[in-house]
Parts: structure tokens; sequence; C-alpha cells
């Protein structure tokens, strides 16, 4: 009989993918927010779908019960009013710890990503680091992945880098900026190694080039012209959002993890 684990935000690109990877080897259970992310996964692999409230011990307790391993995908790069970094990567960590350690948890896997520190001025690396030190301090094994732009068949990164390398023009700000993408697959394969393997500790990930994203563009096929913009004119844009609107399309915090070296 397989063991069984629990991907949450298993929902998104990665956590799909994963479904199908996992499931030759686990009985998985997919842990979503709402019934429209139910929906996207009535084609998967996977029968056992439920729906949480990832800031709920109880909830998240009753989700893992019967499970030896969580692979952990909630997070977000852009805040709003109705969805903070606080509640989407700490409150929901902390669940999931306490959780994991009433279930009997071996093995915990978080997605996270590069420039996480405690000490950042981005609201979201910093928060991003507050919930790695809430696994690195539980007393199960805890793998810390932390990733670069992930690209991979019918994603949106790589939907938005095609677009964008189809037009004529293209306007992006600091086009001298350094992007380090990894493939989805190698992403998935370290999940996989975490789990089977019990690798703990906090792990970097990168793809095998670093490049500018002016050349990350004209990689992808782009030869038109390329408008590019100073950062500190996107941040008072993205500012000014951020005051009128409850769920602003770009915040500081999303632009500076982008335009992070």
């Amino acid at each position: 009989m397989k063991d069984r684990i629990v991907i949450t935000g298993a929902n998104g690109h990665i956590g799909r993918r994963l479904i199908e990877k996992l499931g030759v080897e686990y009985e998985v259970r997919a842990l979503v927010r709402s019934d429209k992310a139910a929906q996207m996964l009535a084609e998967s692999s996977t029968d056992d779908v439920r729906i949480v409230d990832y800031t709920s011990e109880l909830a998240m307790t009753k989700a893992l019960d019967g499970c030896v391993g969580v692979v952990h995908l909630v997070g977000i790069i852009r805040e709003s009013r109705y969805n903070s970094f606080v509640d989407a990567h700490e409150k929901a960590t902390w669940a999931l710890r306490h959780a994991s350690e009433a279930t009997g948890i071996r093995q915990v896997v978080y997605l996270s990503v590069l420039g996480a520190s405690v000490n950042s001025t981005n609201a979201c690396l910093a928060s991003k680091a507050n919930a790695e030190r809430v696994l690195t301090e539980s007393a199960f094994s805890s793998s810390i992945l932390r990733v670069p732009m992930v690209l991979g068949a019918n994603d949106h990164a790589s939907h938005a880098i095609a677009k964008r390398a189809s037009s004529t023009m293209a306007v992006t700000f600091r086009a001298s900026s350094l992007e380090q993408p990894i493939d989805v697959d190698d992403v998935i394969a370290a999940v996989s190694a975490c789990l089977e393997l019990g690798i703990g500790g906090v792990m970097c990930l990168a793809g095998p080039d670093s490049v500018s994203r002016r050349v990350l563009y004209e990689r992808a096929g782009f030869n038109g012209l390329l408008i590019s913009l100073p950062m500190w004119l996107g941040m008072m844009v993205a500012g000014l959002l951020e005051w009128v609107s409850d769920n602003p399309p770009m915040t500081r915090a999303m632009l500076g993890i982008l335009d992070h070296d």
C-alpha cells in the first residue's frame, strides 16, 4: 500500500504537475482554497481533493490525518487587502506546523523564493523567510527550496514571455535585471528527492544560465523594440495602484521580487 502525502496549493501549475509525478509513488491528497480551485483538478489523477482554510489548525489537522509528508506550495507575490503576506505565508505555515506535529508528519517540503530573508526590506521576501523559520524550528524534518522564476509548458510565466516575444514593441522595468530561470521539471525532481530521501535544510535552486531580462526575451524570439523604464518609476506607479485599489495588479513588493538579481 502506498504512503499518502498532501500537496497544498495543488491547483497551481507546479501543484498539478506534482500530482501526476508523485502519484506514481504515493497516494496524493490535494488541498485547495475554493470550489473554483477544486474544479481545476477535475481531470487530475487524484480524486482526493479537499477545500480547506490554510490558516485553520483544525482544518489542516483533519486534512493531514493519515499522511506521511507534505509539499507546501501556498504563497503569493502580490498582496491585497483581502489576502496578506502574513495570512498566506506565516499564518498558513503555523497552522501547517501544528497540524503536522499533531498528526506525525515526517517530512515537509516548502517551496520558497530566492532572496527570502528576515532582514529583507521587501515585505514578501521577509514574510517568506518568517514562514521558513516556522518550519526549520519544528519537530519534523523540513526541506526549504528557494526557487527563481520557474518555467514550464503552458504556465503563466512562459505564456507571458512568449506573448512579449511575439510583439514588435515591449515595455519593461530595468531590462538589465538578471534572471536565472529554472525548468519546472527540475523543481519537481528536487521536491521528489527531498520527500524520498528526507533531505532537510535550506537549498537554493536555479537554472544553468544567468541572463538579463532583455536577453531572456531575445532567447524567446523577441527581436522588436524593448523600452526599459527605470525601476523608481515602476515603484511610483505601483505605490499609486496600492493606494487607489483594494486589489492592485502590481505592487512594490511584487516589483521588488521580479527585479531581484
